[in-house]
């Protein structure tokens, strides 16, 4: 038996952006090629959602991946989705790793 962690069963949410990117971003840059320029387009906004989602922690994307998947930010962790009404933590409850 090997001594790795068991992996989650879902992946998270940047797993899921990654993969939604890159297959939106081969596509675009099939589309140009073989139909028309126009489809690079597609190709820069793809670009463009994911320097929203590292500037802010959030793109279109993302947002409508968490709310229609119910898929958890492996990088931001976003409490008030989760604890709406949980009161915020004294510095002596802070648990640093």
């Amino acid at each position: 038996m090997s001594n790795q962690p068991r992996s989650p069963s879902r992946w998270p949410l940047e797993r899921v952006l990654f993969a939604l990117a890159g297959t939106m971003t081969l596509i675009a840059a099939a589309l140009g090629a073989f139909v028309s320029k126009w489809f690079l387009l597609l190709a820069a906004l793809v670009g463009v959602n994911q320097w929203l989602y590292v500037v802010f922690g959030a793109c279109p994307a993302s947002i409508v991946l968490r709310r229609t998947c119910r898929l958890r930010s492996a990088i931001y962790p976003n409490p008030t989705d989760e604890h709406e009404d949980a009161s915020p933590r004294t510095a002596r409850e802070e648990v640093t790793v």
